[in-house]
């Protein structure tokens, strides 16, 4: 049994969803549509896991930098979930490049190279925004491509982490706000 959470934040109602015992999604106002990849109805509830990622959002959103003290459960294929760990690496208030992400990910499975497109679908497809922080990956110098989210919520937790936004830009083809 699957169960969710709404959540009011700063940048729109977030959706978070669990197993019961662990956080298996976190959902930002655009992913409206996940629900049907769900092979039963998602039931709102009250949840002590539910309570503890609330608390963790609270403080986020405050501008801090909480420590997450409670089980996240993303569901994906192995690469992606090697991505994912290499997600929740990125420290606050930094971010890295899907290029540098797909050297990584080279090293760990042993290859002289990796695509930065199989890293940037991985990255997209990180059931658990702002916990696993695909908002600190960024293109090549410093474009803000690729953010599910949309670019202008990027650009408002990179902000929220106290980032200097000189040194990114909006893609010119983004009309995702």
């Amino acid at each position: 049994m699957h169960y969710k959470k709404y959540y009011e934040s700063p940048i729109g109602q977030l959706t978070m969803t669990s197993d019961g015992k662990n956080i298996t999604g976190l959902r930002l106002p655009n992913h409206e549509d996940f629900e049907l990849k769900f092979n039963e109805k998602l039931f709102e509830a009250e949840l002590i896991i539910f309570n503890k990622a609330v608390a963790w959002l609270d403080d986020y959103f405050l501008g801090n930098n909480p420590v997450i003290d409670f089980p996240l459960k993303a569901e994906g294929t192995e690469f992606r979930k090697q991505v994912w760990e290499i997600l929740l690496d990125i420290p606050y208030g930094e971010t890295i490049t899907y290029g540098e992400i797909a050297k990584q990910m080279a090293q760990i499975r042993g290859k002289k190279t990796m695509s930065a497109q199989a890293v940037g679908g991985a990255v997209g497809n990180n059931p658990i925004s702002i916990m696993i922080p695909c908002h600190r990956v960024v293109g090549k110098d410093g474009n803000l491509t690729g953010y599910g989210g949309g670019i202008d919520t990027k650009i408002e937790l990179l902000k929220l982490e106290q980032m200097d936004m000189n040194a990114y830009y909006k893609p010119k083809h983004s009309t995702k706000p």
